[in-house]
């Protein structure tokens, strides 16, 4: 799983390597969620929500960009709070 702060890498479609710093996760119904934040420079930035699938190869973790909008709201929500809790302290 991925710590906060840590930067992912992931290779688009096209072959493009793209980072992301990971901002915060969370735990949902089993399953986990990464905020990230695009550190490509010169790109414009982007906040993602991933979810974390499971794989038969217990070394490798993979991603996908969250796209069901129930779902997306929720997690979203979630990540909302968490964030407002860490600039309260």
């Amino acid at each position: 799983m991925a710590e906060k702060d840590e930067i992912i890498k992931f290779t688009g479609d096209s072959g493009d390597e793209v980072e992301f710093r990971v901002v915060e996760q969370t735990k949902l119904n089993g399953s986990t969620y990464l905020l990230v934040l695009n550190t490509t420079e010169g790109e414009e930035d982007e906040a993602l929500i991933l979810k974390e699938i499971s794989t038969d190869d217990k070394n490798e973790i993979t991603y996908e960009i969250l796209e069901d909008d129930d779902e997306l709201n929720a997690i979203a929500g979630v990540f909302e709070g968490l964030l407002e809790d860490i600039q309260l302290v």
